[in-house]
């Protein structure tokens, strides 16, 4: 069974940094596009950034570009995501998303996994 299982959320001050890890675990042939989703109190899951297995890179909003910055270890199967000068509006449970590759009966299948999500608090 496929779990991506996130790690490194906590409360931090205005102005300070974190570094969210996401590792899969399991039995699976590949994982392609690996990304962090963020959903604030009252507001829908958002797209934060994407990496591709090569490394291509790309940020959802302008407001998190400059400050977060996504990098994955393929053979660790991992992902991260560096925040800093982070801001009280960064405040959410940070979602880990993986899009993974499982061989069944001969075939190749892609399935969306996402983890159980952890809890990011900035304060003012």
């Amino acid at each position: 069974q496929v779990q991506l299982v996130e790690s490194g959320g906590g409360l931090v001050q205005a102005g300070g940094s974190l570094r969210l890890s996401c590792a899969a675990s399991g039995s699976f042939f590949n994982i392609n596009t690996m990304a962090w989703y963020r959903q604030a109190p009252g507001k829908q899951r958002e797209l934060v950034a994407s990496i591709t297995s090569g490394g291509g890179t790309k940020y959802a909003d302008s407001s998190v570009k400059g400050r977060f910055t996504i990098s994955r270890d393929n053979a660790k199967n991992a992902v991260y995501l560096q925040m800093t000068s982070l801001e009280p509006e960064d405040t959410a449970v940070y979602y880990c998303h993986a899009e993974i590759v499982v061989r069944s009966q001969g075939q190749l299948f892609t399935y969306s996994y996402w983890g159980s999500g952890t809890q990011v608090t900035v304060s003012s």
